[in-house]
């Protein structure tokens, strides 16, 4: 069988990367590629963007190249199935987003550019824009509508409160106060189904709690997501640290006593005092 020959290197660009998907999914390229479906790529598409993002925190910006081809090779991929059933191409997925970018920016590309002069009013208008783009849909048509189920819990339950706050459903601006007062009336909540030792209750509960500490890094503009994950980094890198110290003083860590633990702890959390707290603000994540 006559295999085709491997698009020229000297073209080192998007358009040889759509050349080489369309050649290992064309007869007599690679067997495995030419299988591939939208729904068996579904997997490796999203461990392809937590490797991004893994990429993102460790600051290595050489493997934040790599990982970022990896995600684009899957932009290339799902465009060439849908090319092959004459359905659109990878040219039109880029023409469309730059089509998009431009029109939901008429500060910086319309006759109006330079008006809008902080992000908060940027993002009012992406959603203006948006909505207006899409029409208003059904009459009982939600802003909560289009949150896709696959998201992440925290950063889905976080999407959903900002959408909700940009209608109005929020309390003042730069008052803390009744978000933290709501977050010390869920704890109560969650003490009184303890008392009451109902699982469903207690569940329901834990479940409103995690939602009130959720608003709370929203209002605080404090990415959750990502502040969950570092705090579980943290955890993992110290308690590596005490699980070491316990093994060296006692051989079985199942052997040691609360106390011990407890202390074994506190050493490690004084020897990880380099750890710095830096103040930032987390990106708003605008809804595509």
């Amino acid at each position: 069988m006559d295999h085709p020959e491997p698009p020229s290197p000297a073209r080192a660009s998007i358009d040889q990367l759509v050349d080489i998907v369309a050649t290992l999914r064309a007869p007599g390229g690679c067997p495995w590629d030419r299988e591939q479906t939208h729904s068996s790529l579904r997997g490796s598409l999203l461990e392809e963007t937590h490797e991004v993002i893994a990429a993102i925190e460790s600051g290595d910006r050489e493997n934040l190249r790599e990982e970022l081809g990896d995600l684009l090779l899957h932009v290339v991929f799902h465009s060439q199935i849908e090319r092959e059933l004459g359905t659109f191409t990878f040219e039109d997925v880029a023409a469309g987003e730059c089509d998009k970018m431009i029109r939901r920016h008429p500060h910086v590309f319309g006759p109006d550019a330079g008006e809008l002069g902080d992000s908060g009013a940027v993002l009012t208008q992406w959603e203006e824009l948006k909505k207006r783009e899409k029409g208003n849909g059904p009459a009982n048509a939600s802003v909560l509508d289009n949150l896709p189920p696959s998201l992440p819990t925290i950063m889905r339950a976080q999407k959903a409160q900002d959408k909700a706050a940009r209608l109005g459903f929020d309390w003042p601006v730069d008052d803390m106060r009744p978000v933290l007062a709501k977050l010390r009336e869920e704890i109560a909540e969650l003490e009184e189904a303890l008392a009451e030792g109902v699982p469903a209750a207690i569940e329901d509960e834990l479940g409103d709690l995690f939602f009130s500490v959720v608003n709370v890094a929203r209002r605080l503009r404090v990415d959750g997501e990502l502040a969950a994950h570092r705090a579980t980094e943290k955890f993992i890198a110290r308690f590596r640290a005490t699980e070491i110290a316990i093994r060296a003083a006692k051989g079985e860590p199942k052997s040691a006593t609360p106390e011990e633990w407890d202390t074994a702890w506190e050493a490690a959390k004084a020897a990880a005092c380099g750890f710095c707290r830096v103040t930032r603000r987390a990106p708003d994540l605008i809804s595509f």
